[in-house]
């Protein structure tokens, strides 16, 4: 039997596997793989019970001690913050998402040529569209398909950074990373530039073991920060942060940078 007549002959049986596969694959694993083919990086499950207490200790004193600075709305809906039921009511489930917004390697790819003459800088994630926009709709598309898969007995509430939710505590426990001394989420390929998104839902998924590690003693960026905004005690003190003042406040004293700052960031070795 010749070449084509192999291909037809196996070809029946490579499709019954793949089919097996597809049958016996979970509905959480169908959702990260949603999840990427929509475009986001990494995705992963938690339920919706609130945040450990430690979270939300440190959150009080950071409030108490004066450090969220210019970012008043922090003082908002601290019960929301750290309860993901208190943003939908019967939530048991809440799916995070990455999106990685590392630029590209080359500065003269399209959309990233820098000009020849050092006007200023600004940080990475807003040299984009506003990422509200864009993340918003896949996150709405990744809700249909789990409405679709649960035959439509679930409710959803979507959820960006602009929402009353302690998004890098849920995604630790989703296993999406740690957050790291430069206080963002470090994901372990992606690294410390991404954005991330929640769908809190009614839905019952199995959750995902919860990330482990810290930063050990690497404290490059403490060291990087331009303004000591990275306190050794832990806190971030955002009256110093350079990204906050050229966002919410004064940009008196924040060097080149028009907007944000990424120099803890781009300290981290991830």
């Amino acid at each position: 039997m010749g070449p084509v007549g192999q291909t037809e002959f196996t070809r029946p049986i490579q499709l019954r596997a793949w089919d097996s596969i597809i049958l016996s694959m979970g509905i959480e694993q169908e959702i990260r793989e949603k999840a990427l083919e929509l475009g986001f990086d990494a995705a992963g499950i938690t339920d919706a019970s609130p945040i450990g207490r430690e979270h939300v200790e440190q959150f009080e004193i950071w409030l108490r001690s004066g450090y969220a600075g210019p970012l008043q709305y922090m003082h908002h809906n601290v019960e929301k913050r750290f309860d993901p039921a208190k943003l939908l009511d019967g939530a048991r489930s809440v799916i995070v998402v990455a999106l990685s917004y590392k630029p590209p390697a080359t500065a003269t790819a399209v959309g990233w040529a820098l000009p020849t003459i050092p006007i200023g800088r600004v940080a990475q994630y807003a040299q984009y569209e506003d990422y509200h926009d864009f993340i918003k709709p896949r996150l709405r598309k990744l809700a249909d398909f789990v409405k679709s898969r649960m035959d439509g007995n679930c409710r959803f509430k979507i959820c960006v950074d602009s929402a009353p939710l302690a998004e890098k505590a849920l995604a630790v426990r989703a296993g999406l990373g740690v957050i790291g001394k430069n206080h963002l989420l470090i994901h372990p390929q992606l690294g410390p530039q991404i954005l991330l998104g929640e769908v809190v839902t009614t839905a019952v998924l199995k959750p995902d073991a919860p990330s482990q590690g810290d930063c050990g003693d690497c404290d490059l960026c403490l060291r990087a920060c331009p303004t000591g905004a990275l306190r050794p005690d832990g806190f971030l003190d955002a009256r110093l942060c350079t990204s906050c003042l050229t966002q919410y406040g004064s940009s008196s004293g924040t060097g080149d940078w028009l907007f944000g700052c990424d120099e803890c960031l781009l300290a981290c070795p991830h």
